[in-house]
This record gives structure tokens, C-alpha cells and sequence, in this order.
């Protein structure tokens, strides 16, 4: 009678999880969230400690900064999951936060023109942000599977090299590649991917969160884990309304503008990965518009608060697609944690004591399955002759370009060109994308009109009406 009222339990903890809408219990709950928050944390506070970097912060605007960074993440992940007027945020299974895709064209400008032209540049990108997400409807023609699918591809490659870098410790730290470093991220990924394979209930479903728990264990033998910023930190603080004057430079505002529109893109890459791989089909019109106007209006609040623009994270679309855990209140839990951590320093600086093997060793394991999607996405038509072109030129130029430091900084090669393009794999990916897919005539012969059937079946593909069931079938 126990077991079957346990076994009962389990599948309505599970039905609250697989759903939108409902509390899941707190058992389940705080393990879903916390492990959101704990494999993107240091993607959210890393950008703004390089940036305060770049501009010569001091060690309390650097506090500030990257207390910002915490709240508005928490903000942008609450819109989304919580739309506000029901169209500001996209309604979907997504975390945001501040994000690396902004990173180099933010520390070209903040180089280049100081923070408060960076604050300027961010507002009026925010603005285009929003104009984009309100005309999306008339542009959405330039997105179909194959554009969509071959950026979410591209980023999930292009995320494989950050998991390494945080197993080996973590850019510029000075053990990097250490055998320390790979003990701790190795034992890590051994226990996410035991857990994730053959672990049963929240243990499978939080293996992320579990993993980075004993990863941490296991780090502190190894000098990994330091608790004494937690003791020196305060417990309240509240960001400030225009820390710094905002400053407008066209060079600049246009600079940021056109990124915004290749972030976007990716954002609209993330979600249909998301949604493709947990809800089993793809965002709507007005859910991808509605995220783009959401990650608009969040980056104006932090253009005003001094902090930086947000984006969807990769790493935690493939914890979303490989738990299958779409419940709002998941994702508002991690918004939460986040925004407490921003309010009081002392949170945040328990969470900044995980070293960067462990969330290397933990987020390892889902970069495999974005890439992955993005081929589901990219094969459910058929792999056409048209496709593989789209496909594989736009990648080349994508990983090729990112791969080879420079390639776009040569003599008479104007900046804006390699700040746009030169950093990322995922811009001139999507850019070469979306112009093949205009250009390339349409294949009258696609594998719809010809209705293309197991051989098994027989017949040459000129169906009757039960082959042209089976591509619905097989999608199901």
C-alpha cells in the first residue's frame, strides 16, 4: 500500500513538472530551480566582472554592476515566464540573464568610448529590441526550420569550447589546465551523467544540481572553495537610478543596434530549442516577439540602472530539453534566487564560491543535446540538396570565422565589421543563413509534395493517402 501510494506520488510530481501551469511540491521544486541557477550563475556575473574590467571599475562599482546583472536577470526570467499585459515575455520554458553573446562588442565600445556611451548604445538597442519583437510578424519569413535550426546548431557547437574552458578552471585563472582542475570537473560530469542515466525521481530530473553539489564537496580537499567573502559581505544593498550619465554616440548606438538584431536571432534560435525539444513543437509568432520585447525593455531598466543587456542561455535550454521540465514556477524559483542574490551580497557571494570545474563538469553533458536539436529541427523535412547547402556553408562561415582570431581585423577592414562579426559563430552564421535561404530558388521536388515513405512500403513516393500520414507520425 506504501509503494503504491509512493509510486503515486511520483507521477503527479512528475505531471506538475511536465506542465506549465501549477505549483510542483517543494521537494521538487527547489531542486529544479536551484539547479537552473547554480549552472548559470557565473554566466551571469562573469560579463559584467569583464566588463568592469575593461572599463577601470573600482571594486565597488564592480559590486554594483554585478548586483545589477543579478536583478535584471531575475527580471528579464519573470517576464518571460509571467508576460507582462500577456505580451511582453514569451510564456515559455527559457532562463535569461546576462549574457556573453553582448561580451565583445560591449568591451569594443566601453575600449573605445567609455561606459556611459555603452549605457547610451544599450538604451537605443533596447529600443530596437522592441520594435523588432512588435514587427516580427513581418519579418518572421526570414526564420523558417532551416534558418532556425542551423543557428540553434551552431550554438550549441559553439558552446562546447566554454564547458571545456570551465573544466580546465576557468579563462586566466592561474592553474588553468590544471590536473586538479580536470579531477574536479571529470568527477563532476561522472556523477550528472550517472545520476541523469540511471537515477530514478528528482535525483534524475536535479541531476545538474546534485552533481554541482558534490563537485563542490569534492573541490574544497583541492583549495577550490573560499568562504571568506561570505563573512565580509553585507546582507542588504539596493542598485541606484543613473550611477553614471548616459551618453550618445551614432557610431556606437548603430554598432549595438545591429547586434541586438543578431542577439535576437539567436534568442529565437534558443527558443525554438527550447520549445522544440521539451513541448514538442515550435514558438509562435506572438511568443517570440513578445521575448524579444521583454529582452528590449529589460535592457532600457538596465541602461538606467548601469548594467547590462540579457539574453537566453544555451546551457540551460539543454537542461530543459534533456529534463523535459517546463513548469513556470521552476523558472520564476530560479528568477528569485536570483533577484535575492542580487538584493544581498552575502547570497551572492555563496554562489560565487563554485569553482568553474564544477559548472564545467555539470553543463557539459547538455551542450550535446542543443546541437542536437538543432539537426531534429533541421532533418524533420528532409535533409534536401537546397538544405545541406543553407546548412553547411552557413556553419563554415560561422565556426570558421569564430575559430581563426583576426580574420576580420586586417588592414582596411572597418572595426564595426569584426566587432559584429569576428566574435561570435553565431552572427555570420545566422546572417549567411538567412541571405542562402532568400537567394537560393525553392526546390519544387521537397519531401512533402513528393510524400517520402519507409522503401518497405514500396511505391515510388507518389503517395495515397496513408503515406501522407506517416511524416505527421513520425514527427509525433
Amino acid at each position: 500500500m506504501a509503494a503504491q501510494a509512493q509510486a503515486q506520488a511520483e507521477q503527479e510530481l512528475d505531471e506538475s513538472l511536465f506542465r506549465r501551469e501549477g505549483l510542483p511540491p517543494v521537494g521538487s521544486l527547489v531542486p529544479m530551480s536551484l539547479q537552473h541557477v547554480l549552472a548559470s550563475f557565473a554566466g551571469v556575473i562573469t560579463p559584467a566582472m569583464m566588463i568592469a574590467t575593461t572599463c577601470g571599475f573600482t571594486q565597488e562599482q564592480e559590486t554594483a554592476i554585478i548586483q545589477v546583472a543579478l536583478i535584471l536577470s531575475a527580471i528579464d526570467t519573470l517576464l518571460q515566464q509571467f508576460p507582462l499585459f500577456g505580451r511582453i515575455g514569451a510564456g515559455l520554458p527559457i532562463l535569461t540573464g546576462v549574457s556573453f553573446a553582448f561580451l565583445p562588442a560591449f568591451q569594443a565600445v566601453g575600449v573605445q568610448f567609455g561606459f556611459s556611451v555603452l549605457l547610451g548604445a544599450e538604451l537605443v538597442g533596447g529600443i530596437v529590441a522592441i520594435l523588432f519583437g512588435i514587427f516580427y510578424s513581418k519579418v518572421r519569413r526570414l526564420f523558417p526550420p532551416l534558418v532556425t535550426g542551423t543557428v540553434i546548431f551552431t550554438i550549441g557547437v559553439s558552446l562546447y569550447p566554454t564547458a571545456i574552458r570551465y573544466m580546465a578552471g576557468g579563462a586566466g585563472s592561474a592553474n588553468f589546465g590544471g590536473v586538479y582542475n580536470w579531477v574536479v570537473g571529470l568527477i563532476t560530469f561522472a556523477v550528472v551523467f550517472a545520476l541523469a542515466n540511471f537515477g530514478k525521481g528528482v535525483l534524475k530530473l536535479g541531476s545538474i544540481f546534485f552533481g554541482i553539489i558534490i563537485g563542490c564537496v569534492v573541490a574544497i580537499p583541492f583549495g577550490m572553495v573560499d568562504g571568506s567573502e561570505v563573512l565580509g559581505a553585507g546582507w542588504f544593498s539596493l542598485p541606484q537610478l543613473m550611477p553614471y550619465p548616459i551618453e550618445f554616440n551614432p557610431a556606437a548606438c548603430i554598432t549595438l543596434g545591429v547586434v541586438y538584431i543578431m542577439v535576437n536571432v539567436q534568442l529565437i534560435g534558443d527558443l525554438s530549442a527550447a520549445s522544440a525539444g521539451s513541448m514538442d513543437r515550435m514558438p509562435t509568432e506572438r511568443e517570440i516577439g513578445g521575448s524579444i520585447k521583454a529582452q528590449g525593455l529589460t535592457s532600457i531598466v538596465s541602461s538606467l540602472l548601469g548594467g547590462l543587456p540579457t539574453s537566453a542561455f544555451g546551457q540551460n535550454v539543454g537542461i530543459i530539453v534533456s529534463t523535459k521540465v517546463i513548469n513556470r514556477w521552476v523558472f520564476g524559483g530560479a528568477a528569485l534566487v536570483f533577484l535575492a542574490a542580487g538584493l544581498c551580497p552575502k547570497l551572492s557571494a555563496l554562489l560565487l564560491m563554485i569553482p568553474q570545474p564544477v559548472i564545467g563538469g555539470a553543463t557539459i553533458s547538455v551542450f550535446g543535446t542543443i546541437t542536437l536539436n538543432g539537426i531534429r529541427i533541421l532533418v524533420k523535412d528532409g535533409l534536401t540538396p537546397r538544405a545541406c547547402t543553407v546548412f553547411g556553408i552557413s556553419v563554415a562561415f560561422g565556426i570558421g570565422i569564430a575559430q581563426v582570431s583576426g580574420s576580420l581585423a586586417g588592414p582596411g577592414m572597418p572595426e564595426w565589421i569584426s566587432t559584429i562579426f569576428g566574435t561570435s559563430a553565431i552572427t555570420p552564421c545566422a546572417v549567411m543563413a538567412i541571405i542562402l535561404n532568400s537567394v537560393l530558388p525553392s526546390e519544387d521536388n521537397t519531401p512533402e509534395q513528393r510524400n517520402l515513405k519507409p522503401l518497405q512500403n514500396g511505391g515510388n513516393g507518389e503517395g495515397d493517402g496513408a503515406t501522407e500520414k506517416e511524416p505527421a507520425t513520425a514527427r509525433r
